[in-house]
């Protein structure tokens, strides 16, 4: 598969492994800028703004998944219902690639990775989108896209127009969502997420304990072949088996917590012909 830009603008669950890796969207690479840009606006509609253009050209970049697609048919059937969260229009899309990962962006883009929908049942997935969007309700995806703009000060113009965020060419919006990718939430921007992700499957009627498994899984993800990958972009986050017990505790104050049991897929019975006698 073409390797790809990834504007990675939300890093809650999990992070891509091995086949989308970083590299500019087109144009030569940008030159020395200067740094230590300071004292301009970057409000939620020019972040927005930013998380569609790149979106885009990931679109364009992936295999995405068709509206038939078995994987496409079950996110719809999951997500189908919630077009909004916290006022922010939402849309959804899979990427036909086997990475364990899903990431939301600050113009309500919602991307889910089908290797995450081959190991997560139903409300798993539920519980992993639902932390994804806290990472947008909560604005952590407009300050990190801010920090990394300021960080790398993308734009000649910025020296002079420090108060305003202009429009990013390609080539631009390579450096930034390579900035983007090496940036990391907080442990609180992480729990306030985790958090998020339980209320939303609470008011929703969905199963609370499934937030503790999806944990769960990340887990036993670290103790695998992956767990050097994992250590080493999540050491800023809070530990997996933590962040399933904060869920489990969640749901027993709630009086909601019992032993999750995953939503195992049923084959399609069998159609049976009779045979004419």
């Amino acid at each position: 598969m073409k390797k790809i830009m990834i504007l990675t603008i939300s890093m809650g669950f999990f992070l891509g492994i091995n086949s989308l890796n970083a590299q500019n969207l087109g144009d030569k690479a940008l030159g020395a800028l200067g740094k230590g840009v300071k004292g301009f606006t970057f409000s939620n509609e020019e972040a927005a703004a930013m998380a569609t253009a790149a979106v885009a050209q990931m679109d364009k970049d992936n295999p995405v998944a068709g509206e038939k697609d078995k994987y496409a048919i079950r996110l719809n059937k999951l997500f189908g219902k919630h077009k909004t969260e916290n006022g922010l229009a939402l849309n959804f899309k899979v990427y036909l690639v086997k990475d364990v990962n899903a990431f939301a962006c600050a113009d309500g883009s919602v991307r889910v990775f089908s290797g995450l929908m081959d190991i997560m049942d139903d409300n798993e997935i539920l519980a992993v989108i639902g932390h994804e969007i806290g990472h947008v309700a909560n604005n952590d995806t407009r300050d990190a896209v801010k920090a990394a703009y300021k960080k790398e000060a993308l734009l000649d113009a910025v020296s002079s127009q420090s108060d305003k965020v202009a429009a990013l060419t390609d080539s631009q919006l390579g450096k930034l969502g390579n900035a983007m990718i090496d940036s990391k939430h907080s442990r609180k921007q992480e729990s306030d997420a985790d958090l998020y992700s339980y209320d939303f499957m609470k008011r929703n009627g969905y199963n609370v304990n499934a937030v503790e498994s999806a944990f769960s899984i990340l887990a036993k993800m670290s103790e695998g072949t992956e767990a050097s990958f994992l250590d080493r972009m999540m050491s800023s986050h809070p530990d997996a088996k933590e962040r399933a017990e904060n869920s489990r505790k969640r749901a027993e104050a709630d009086g909601l917590y019992k032993p999750y049991v995953k939503i195992v897929a049923k084959a399609p019975a069998k159609k049976v012909v009779k045979k004419k006698k």
